[in-house]
């Protein structure tokens, strides 16, 4: 028997298997997107990409060579720098064009001070170049800066008032290390402390007192700074005498004192300056005082003080030279009588004496019997 089978294209299609998609809310069948659409989106795809290639890699290139320059620029100021900051430290100072200039700023203190420095200029080029750059680039992607830099304002007016302490402590200090005020190793008088500068800082500078503390000393509290440490200095010696003493002998012995020390060492090389007697300081009715005076080397001066005193109370002893002061001088006086403390004989010692008769009491009759 032959069958006859019917022909594929006449057979009805059968549903896929899997589920059958919900029926839209409109009742019309979803549209599939089928491989022509995806085709035709990606052509699209890359036909934007193809347009816009160019101009990415223009701002890319742009931001590349912003960000290159910006990190070369700033090594080469930060060298240049440290190159001119160790060229100050290594260099010595003169004041006043005079030869013990170099004697004034030993080498921790131009070390530090060159720090410092440096270290404030680095901080503000790498401030200034990196924020250029960052702006610069912000740009390139064409982000409108305007409401960014009204916001940094903002923010900077609200700090500097916030921290306006810090803010002064911070300036004061950059001033006073350009303007070389002092330095480590100076002695100060910074008016709320005194003592031998040990650190300065931007903020902060360290002093050590004479007792052994530490002070610490924002710079924006000081109103007033006495370097006790710059030039020269002076040492002053008052010897005060009795007004009988001769006048050129004592002017002769303080100048042979003060030439014998100039000669010697140590004091030789902390003299400045010739030891004077400059005069009369005062007169008075039981002292004089005069006045001796030499210019020292910073710092040194109540060295120069104490030596001299010493040297001179040594050689007024042997020449016989009184010195006085502090308490009134003792005039000598004659040895006291011993019989001024005893006192006059008594009237009434004696019994034949009227003062003794007249005391003694009166005896009573007798009485007689007949």
């Amino acid at each position: 028997m032959h069958l006859e089978v019917p022909a594929v294209s006449s057979l009805p299609a059968l549903p896929a298997a899997g589920p059958s998609p919900s029926p839209s809310p409109s009742g019309t069948a979803p549209s599939v997107p089928s491989l022509q659409d995806a085709q035709q989106g990606a052509s699209n795809a890359a036909g934007w990409v193809e347009e816009n290639w160019s101009t990415w890699l223009a701002i890319g290139l742009r931001v590349l060579l912003i960000v290159v320059i910006a990190v070369v620029l700033r090594v080469i100021v930060r060298r240049a720098i440290t190159k001119l900051m160790d060229r100050m430290s290594r260099t010595a100072q003169s004041v006043d064009g005079s030869a013990i200039g170099g004697l004034l700023v030993n080498v921790e203190r131009r070390r530090q001070r060159s720090q410092a420095i440096g270290s404030v200029l680095r901080s503000v080029a790498s401030f200034v170049i990196l924020g250029t750059a960052a702006l610069m680039v912000l740009s390139t992607f064409q982000i409108n800066l305007a409401p960014l830099l009204a916001s940094a304002g903002v923010a900077g007016v609200a700090i500097g008032f916030g921290a306006r302490n810090l803010v002064t402590d911070f300036l004061s200090g950059v001033f006073m290390i350009l303007e070389d005020q002092y330095g480590v190793g100076d002695s100060i008088d910074a008016g709320v402390a005194s003592g031998e500068v040990i650190e300065v800082g931007l903020r902060v500078t360290k002093l050590r007192g004479d007792n052994g503390e530490i002070w610490y000393v924002r710079n924006g509290e000081v109103k007033r700074v006495g370097n006790l440490s710059q030039g020269w200095a002076t040492a002053g010696v008052d010897v005060t005498v009795r007004p009988c003493e001769d006048l050129d002998r004592v002017k002769a012995v303080l100048g042979e004192v003060g030439e014998a020390l100039s000669k010697e060492d140590p004091w030789n090389e902390m003299l400045w300056g010739p030891v004077e007697t400059l005069g009369l300081d005062s007169v008075l009715l039981d002292s004089m005082v005069v006045r001796v005076s030499a210019r020292t080397m910073p710092g040194k001066a109540l060295t120069i003080e104490r030596e001299l005193r010493w040297r001179i109370k040594r050689r007024f002893d042997q020449e016989g030279i009184r010195i006085v002061g502090g308490l009134p001088v003792q005039h000598e006086e004659s040895p006291a009588d011993p019989t001024a403390g005893m006192s006059a004989p008594s009237a009434f010692a004696s019994t034949t004496s009227p003062q003794a008769v007249a005391a003694s009491p009166i005896t009573p009759p007798t009485s007689t019997t007949k």
